[in-house]
């Protein structure tokens, strides 16, 4: 097999760096600023549990483009196999990479979304039509500790639908230290990562580390407040969230909700947590960037909507991160009056 990281950022480059670790043909595709640290440094990749391993620049094979990627040669490994795309852009980019997979990839070819949100199948399908498409979904917080420095800072196995080809991938997967499950409703599995994905606006409003942040009972209040909303959302559309973390979608509420000496005791898998580690969002909005906001409470209120319902919270929630300043750090209290006033101007 042949592996393209279509997106080497922090998950594209752990998830890519640990295959090449293990032996695999992986071609890391991205921005110049990280191409080009990457061709000077080359790649470590590390996680909790003590590993770590250094690529050099010169083992890596690395691309600007797709047609780049496609058109070079593939480097000291095997280059037989399948091709497979792994897509590690963020939400809104899907559409752009898809077109590019069309025009660069040949009919068939295996696309896997490795992205936050459960719409990016439907966009990635929509225009690579020709392409085999499969959902993914990686459990964990990846940081980058520097431009060339990945690191894991949370626990978790990675899930991908059935399919041949991602059956023939689990022994490359699990031998590169990325335990794969293979998941027949990859629809409620996404949706089940979701409700733990909104965790993520709430520690990029926080401008808390993800440990300290779920150490605080209000901040914890916030995210139940919102998984609540969705959970009802989630049962008007007639769709079972899977059970992704430690406890049941429908128990987590009420887990977050608990006084922090008890949720410190119930919830010591779910704090396992590098101190340092943050949301990728929370680091889109320290940048600048655009966030997936709109990929996680924005799908909750389009679902929703196709309901006849509402989401208020998680749509009010999309309106703070899209005008929330950088340097400006939110309470709890805070979070939830701000949530309330733009609830109460949409009525």
């Amino acid at each position: 097999m042949r592996f393209i990281i279509l997106g080497a950022g922090a998950i594209g480059c752990y998830v890519g760096g640990r295959l090449a670790v293990a032996g695999q043909n992986v071609t890391l595709v991205g921005r110049p600023r990280v191409i080009e640290h990457l061709a000077v440094n080359g790649l470590t990749v590390s996680d909790l549990d003590g590993f770590k391993a250094h690529l050099e620049a010169s083992t890596l094979q690395l691309a600007l483009s797709l047609g780049e990627a496609l058109g070079a040669k593939s480097g000291p490994q095997e280059s037989g196999g399948a091709l497979i795309i792994l897509l590690c852009v963020k939400g809104g980019a899907s559409e752009s990479a898809a077109r590019e997979i069309a025009q660069a990839c040949p009919s068939g070819t295996t696309v896997v979304s490795l992205q936050n949100g459960v719409d990016n199948v439907g966009r990635i399908a929509t225009h690579a039509s020709h392409m085999k498409v499969l959902a993914g979904m990686v459990p964990y917080n990846v940081v980058m500790a520097n431009p060339t420095h990945v690191h894991r800072a949370t626990t978790g196995s990675l899930a991908m639908a059935r399919s041949t080809v991602s059956e023939q991938m689990v022994p490359a997967f699990n031998a590169a230290g990325l335990p794969l499950e293979l998941v027949d409703d990859m629809r409620a599995v996404q949706w089940g990562k979701l409700l733990l994905n909104l965790n993520n606006p709430v520690n990029a409003l926080s401008d808390l580390p993800l440990l300290a942040q779920l150490q605080d009972r209000d901040l914890r209040g916030v995210l139940a407040d919102l998984q609540n909303e969705a959970l009802v959302v989630l049962a008007a559309a007639g769709i079972k969230p899977a059970k992704v973390a430690a406890v049941s979608p429908h128990a987590l509420p009420q887990l977050l909700r608990l006084p922090n000496w008890i949720f410190k005791r119930l919830a010591a898998r779910m704090l396992r947590i590098d101190a340092t580690a943050r949301s990728s969002m929370a680091d889109d909005v320290r940048a600048g960037r655009v966030t997936e906001v709109d990929d996680l409470c924005g799908a909750v209120v389009r679902l929703a909507r196709a309901s006849g319902s509402s989401a208020p919270m998680n749509q009010a929630m999309c309106h703070l991160v899209a005008a929330h300043r950088p340097g400006h750090a939110m309470s709890g209290q805070d979070i939830r009056q701000a949530m309330k006033h733009r609830a109460l101007k949409s009525l």
